[in-house]
C-alpha cells in the first residue's frame, strides 16, 4: 500500500518513511504543501499524512483543495499546535483524523491503519494458489500447514503478485506498488526480493511458484496442476 507522507521537517519525514517501509508500506515524500497538493492528485494513495504548519501551502488548504476536487484519500493531520480549534478546523476542511506533536510512533500507525481499513476499496482479500495462503490482514503466509516467516517488504511483493495471480506483473508495477517513487527500475532491489521470496516459498517444498518471464516480470502460478 502506498503513502505519501507531506512533512517539512525533514528529518521527521525520513523517520516516518524508514518505520512506514519497515511495516511494508510504500512511501512518497515531501516537504512543502504545494508538491503535496501534486503528488496526492498524481498517485491513487491509500492515505496521506499531512503535517499543518507547511511552506508554500498550509495542509488546512492542500486538504480543502483535494476534497473540493472530490479525492476522498484518507488524511492523518500533524500539527506541532495543539488545542481544539485547531483540531475542529482540521477535521472541518475534510481530514479524517487529527495527532499532535509530539506523538507516540505506535499511535500513528494505529490510526493510519484505521484510516485505511475504513477507505474500504483497498482491502485486499485472502490469496490462495494451490496450498500457499497469503493473507494481508494478518500478514501471515503458510505452505500447506507450514507457517512461513517473510519480511515486509517480501510480504507487500508477494501478495501484490498474488492479487494479479497468474497475470505477468512487470517489474515496473512492482516498483511503482511496493516501492517509493523515488526507485529506478534499473535497480536490482526487485530481484533480490524475488529470490529471497523463492527461498522460502518453493526452494523448501520443491515448488515453482514465482515464475520469471524474460524481458517482462513474474508471474504467480499454482505449479502443482
Amino acid at each position: 500500500m502506498r503513502v505519501l507522507v507531506v512533512e517539512d521537517e525533514e528529518r521527521l519525514a525520513s523517520v516516518l518513511r524508514r518505520g512506514l517501509e519497515h511495516e511494508g508500506y510504500a512511501v512518497d515524500v515531501c516537504h512543502d504543501g504545494r508538491h503535496g497538493l501534486w503528488m496526492a492528485r498524481q498517485q491513487p494513495y491509500q492515505a496521506i499524512i499531512l503535517d499543518i504548519m507547511l511552506p508554500g501551502l498550509n495542509g488546512y488548504r492542500v486538504c480543502d483543495r483535494l476534497r473540493r476536487e472530490d479525492i476522498r484519500t484518507p488524511i492523518l493531520m500533524l500539527t506541532a499546535k495543539n488545542g481544539e480549534y485547531d483540531e475542529a478546523e482540521a477535521l472541518d476542511t475534510g481530514a479524517d483524523d487529527y495527532l499532535a506533536k509530539p506523538f507516540s510512533y505506535v499511535v500513528l500507525l494505529a490510526r493510519l491503519r484505521a484510516l485505511i481499513r475504513r477507505g474500504g476499496p483497498v482491502h485486499q482479500p485472502a490469496v490462495q494458489i494451490g496450498d500457499l495462503h497469503l493473507d494481508p490482514a494478518t500478514r501471515r503466509c503458510h505452505r500447506g500447514g507450514t507457517e512461513i516467516e517473510l519480511t515486509a517488504k517480501e510480504f507487500a511483493v508477494l501478495a501484490y503478485l498474488g492479487l494479479r495471480a497468474g497475470e505477468v506483473v512487470s517489474r515496473v508495477d512492482l516498483l511503482e506498488q511496493v516501492w517509493d517513487a523515488h526507485h529506478q527500475a534499473v535497480s536490482n532491489i526487485i530481484d533480490v526480493h524475488i529470490r529471497a521470496l523463492r527461498r522460502k516459498i518453493d526452494v523448501p517444498f520443491g515448488r515453482s511458484t514465482i515464475h520469471t518471464v524474460r524481458g517482462v516480470g513474474y508471474r504467480l502460478i499454482d505449479d502443482a496442476r
